[in-house]
């Protein structure tokens, strides 16, 4: 190690990129990269489009972006994170696939500084503001099985998320996040026909007696965050909103599609703080949701919104506005390293994501690491670089693989 240090810089020789099976595949299938150098130091980096549709082409834009960072050497982030932001062309004012594809090689090199330095990555960002993170059970309307067990309840009836909710606060959760409304009162998944326009009172009465569900199973000392996946346009989410006022909800992510527009609008009529940040991709998406005080709560994802580089500078400018930070985590485990490590080191810290596919089997045989919160808490892992990484079994699995070099 120190003969690179005293001699030459390091050089990128290749990339591997692969999208990984799970138990589930077709819901939840994580796209990776192991970045290579000439000093045997090796990097894992994942670009958040795991779920939803895209993936394989999150697949091929890290292959192309790897052409471009061969030969480079892995220390220099923000030399080679702005290289693919303006050599990609798509990159400048691009959207969550380029981005996703600049994620993974960035959060990679970030892990290889690490190891190269011998220190967890967030020493390298500023050092730790808080030893302990906490955490929300997140998704509840998926149920909250055991790890490793996809038994689990998909909410439907109102006593199933009070049940959702109660095993959440047996393991030591004080915060969950639930979506009321992914699902009609026979268990059919709503399409946009449904969620589009005003929502009827049937509708509104469902979601109520959900919520209500939800309150009373919590206590007063539990905090709810709202979830909506952006399922109803803004008319909808505002009566949603107005309904979240009366059950002491702490937040209303993704009340709508975002836009400055309609987000300005659904501020204006309800009182509840707004989420948003899984749909944003990049620090000039968020500057006008900052300036125009859209947000209370910023969610940018590290493996969609271009990588730790990139998701810090969000995180410290949404600090000059007063904005809260949770890193939207849905991914791998690596995913929930990468996250822990910039969420300890910025001073507007609100809370960390914990989703439930991350307690399932589908992520099983991904990582070296699976790490849980303890009693609603994280701890940081202190091991170098991101302190996880693909297993090989894992990757020789690969349902997609290509080596750049």
């Amino acid at each position: 190690m120190n003969k690179w240090r005293e001699n030459k810089c390091m050089k990128i020789t290749k990339v591997e990129v692969f999208r990984l099976p799970t138990a589930n595949s077709k819901m939840n299938s994580p796209i990776g990269c192991r970045i290579h150098t000439d000093a045997g130091i090796c990097g894992d980096g994942e670009a958040g489009m795991a779920y939803g549709v895209g993936g394989s082409a999150a697949f091929g834009m890290v292959c192309d972006l790897a052409e471009l960072v061969i030969g480079m050497d892995p220390l220099q982030t923000e030399l080679i994170w702005e290289s693919l932001y303006k050599k990609s062309f798509w990159g400048q004012n691009g959207g969550p696939v380029v981005f996703s594809g600049i994620a993974a090689i960035d959060v990679a090199l970030w892990d290889i500084k690490g190891k190269y330095f011998n220190v967890p990555v967030y020493q390298l960002l500023g050092g730790k503001v808080r030893d302990k993170l906490r955490t929300y059970a997140s998704q509840l309307q998926f149920g909250w099985g055991q790890v490793g067990v996809s038994e689990h309840l998909w909410a439907v009836k109102p006593e199933d998320y009070a049940h959702n909710v109660k095993l959440a606060i047996a393991e030591g959760f004080d915060a969950v996040k639930i979506d009321f409304f992914d699902r009609d009162e026979e268990g059919k998944p709503l399409n946009f026909l449904d969620t589009t326009g005003f929502l009827t009172p049937a509708q509104l009465k469902m979601v109520e007696a959900r919520m209500k569900a939800s309150r009373e199973a919590a206590g007063d000392g539990v905090d709810i965050i709202m979830e909506n996946h952006s399922y109803p346009d803004a008319l909808g989410a505002v009566q949603l909103g107005r309904l979240a006022e009366k059950y002491n909800i702490l937040a209303f992510e993704e009340p709508n599609t975002p836009t400055t527009q309609t987000v300005e609008y659904i501020s204006k009529y309800i009182s509840v703080p707004i989420a948003n940040g899984e749909r944003l991709f990049s620090r000039w998406q968020y500057a006008d949701y900052f300036k125009r005080n859209l947000l209370q709560l910023a969610q940018p994802d590290i493996g969609n919104c271009g990588g730790i580089s990139e998701v810090k500078k969000i995180c410290d400018m949404a600090h000059a506005f007063d904005v809260g930070v949770q890193v939207h985590v849905a991914g791998s485990p690596l995913a929930t390293n990468a996250a822990l490590h910039l969420e300890c080191t910025i001073p507007n810290f609100v809370i960390h994501e914990h989703h439930t596919c991350n307690r399932m089997d589908t992520c099983l045989g991904l990582t070296k690491y699976n790490l849980q919160p303890e009693n609603g808490y994280f701890t940081v892992p202190d091991l170098p670089g991101i302190g996880n990484e693909f297993l090989q079994e894992a990757i020789d699995k690969a349902i997609l693989y290509k080596v750049v070099e």
